[in-house]
């Protein structure tokens, strides 16, 4: 369904303050019925960044980007916790471990 909102974005006018917190508090609603509530899927997500920066500063002392690739596809397998049919974060995650074995690959990460 096409709001009025989406169709001020698609016609290049700006939005306001309260057109923005309106947008936000609506897409967060419909993501919470996605995926669930928002404070059980972050602390999962949390923790597996945290596995993955100790992982990442432990062995070559700095997250680089394929370490970042990690936690965006950590991020999908938490969302999908709660959704395991949802397509467009399997996608994504296929997405995200295609982008991340091609930068690891290039820049010759071990770790």
């Amino acid at each position: 369904m096409l709001r009025h909102l989406d169709f001020q974005v698609m016609i290049g006018q700006s939005m306001n303050e309260t057109e923005i917190l309106n947008r936000a508090a609506e897409t967060i609603a419909e993501r919470e019925q996605t995926y669930g509530d928002a404070s059980i899927n972050l602390e999962r997500a949390a923790a597996g960044c945290d596995v993955i920066a100790r992982a990442a500063l432990e062995n070559g002392g700095r997250i680089t980007a394929a370490h970042l690739v990690l936690i965006q596809d950590w991020l999908k397998t938490c969302r999908l916790l709660e959704t395991m049919g949802h397509e467009d974060s399997w996608v994504d995650k296929v997405g995200y471990s295609a982008i991340g074995g091609r930068i690891a690959t290039e820049m010759g990460e071990d770790t």
